[in-house]
């Protein structure tokens, strides 16, 4: 097993440098990294290979498959999102605002780091950059442990990591990766109370809840995307098309892809047959209620189940309802408060929605799929956040801070 304790020591010590360290070198170890990525990227797709070989072996679905797999592609748009968080302006230092109170001293709030993160994430290996570099630029520590499914190739990105950190002369413990996937580590990596300032969770809804069910160290919740696109009676039938389809099949074994759709009766018997026409392109599965059913050609009868599931798969569960206040009922009660979308013409009904509707990020006209940090501008994510404390949608730099009150005195004493 490893030894979780020295991980935390190293981890610690390797904090306090960094959060002395100037953004200027940060930035430019950051493209040292980025270049090191492109540099590997034979040895990164080959471990790889290994963990889709095994993945194939255990039976993993094609779209579970998809998360999994890195190509060149993919690993050069992961160096690009190491050199755009280099880009990004550095909170660390910035002071929000400075003010003087009755007494004359001069109060400032600071952005520092967190200090040591700890992130326990799925089989996605692009998480490993992403949490690495937006906790390196932000002065934090961090200790990554991936799914097992993902172990070959998260253990060779977080090699090349340190490699290039070392080449500079900078402690690779700055980034260090828990190299067992067993359930016990998992567990006590989740009371590390003495080394970890903060846990993220990162992938489904089991690994999710067993995070906040167990762990002892604070935890930032990220969440699992039951999202939902509704169209209203005053959409248009092109975008309507081209959004759900969007948000639904061009990558839909992500969390930010489109579970649920919803239709104003008014336009669901002449939208619903071109749009599953169009997703039929896809052989998207329909789960449909009694309305939707007499409208498609083809669709199963949805169950009380579909509505609050994430399918992760080319599966959409449809529904049609009666108004826009139906919709955002029926949102708020199977969501996970992470990404929704109306389609509509109507001012007044996108104002409302984009008010009522209880999510992370709401969206009036666009697909859910750009809930992202990349798209976002941020460069990466660690994740996307659905609670309302500290941080809340894709988490970026800002997020991985914390704050504290500078104060500045002229010899004051409190009477």
């Amino acid at each position: 097993m490893v030894d979780l304790i020295q991980l935390g020591k190293q981890a610690k010590e390797t904090a306090y440098e960094l959060e002395l360290m100037e953004t200027a070198t940060k930035n430019e170890l950051l493209l040292h990294m980025a270049a090191a990525v492109e540099k590997n990227m034979e040895k990164i797709l080959t471990a790889n290979q290994k963990d889709l070989a095994q993945a194939k072996e255990n039976g993993i679905t094609d779209t579970m498959l998809d998360r999994l797999r890195l190509t060149e592609e993919r690993i050069k748009d992961m160096a690009e999102g190491i050199r755009q968080v280099a880009a990004l302006p550095d909170p660390i230092g910035e002071v929000e605002k400075m003010w003087k109170n009755e007494d004359g001293l001069l109060i400032g709030k600071q952005r520092v780091p967190l200090g040591v993160i700890g992130i326990i994430y799925e089989s996605r290996p692009n998480v490993t950059t992403d949490a690495a570099s937006l906790c390196f630029k932000t002065g934090n520590a961090v200790i990554l442990r991936g799914g097992k499914e993902a172990f070959h190739s998260n253990q060779a990105l977080v090699s090349v990591l340190q490699q290039a950190l070392q080449q500079k002369n900078i402690s690779p413990f700055a980034i260090q990766f828990v190299a067992d996937t067993s359930r016990e580590t998992a567990q006590q990596l989740m009371k590390l109370n003495d080394y970890l300032d903060v846990l993220i969770p990162r992938g489904g809804a089991n690994l999710i809840k067993t995070v906040l069910t167990t762990a002892t160290v604070p935890v930032i919740e990220t969440g699992t995307g039951n999202c939902h696109v509704y169209i209203d009676k005053d959409a248009q039938l092109e975008m309507a098309t081209n959004i759900i389809v969007n948000a639904k099949c061009q990558r839909p074994s992500v969390c930010n892809s489109a579970e649920t759709l919803l239709i104003h009766r008014e336009v669901a018997a002449a939208f619903l047959p071109v749009i599953e026409k169009a997703l039929n392109e896809y052989n998207v599965e329909l789960r449909a209620d009694e309305t939707a059913a007499a409208i498609f050609e083809h669709s199963i009868p949805a169950t009380e189940e579909d509505w609050a599931t994430e399918f992760l798969d080319y599966i959409l569960a449809v529904k049609v309802v009666d108004s826009l206040d139906e919709a955002i009922q029926h949102i708020n009660r199977y969501n996970t408060k992470h990404s929704e979308s109306i389609v509509s013409d109507n001012y007044f009904a996108t104002q409302q929605f984009l008010k009522q509707v209880n999510a992370a990020a709401v969206y009036a006209n666009a697909s859910t799929r750009f809930t992202d940090g990349f798209a976002f501008g941020f460069g990466a994510e660690i994740g996307i956040s659905t609670q309302k404390l500290h941080a809340r949608g894709p988490m970026g730099l800002p997020e991985l801070t914390s704050t504290k009150y500078i104060v500045y005195g002229e010899g004051q004493y409190r009477k």
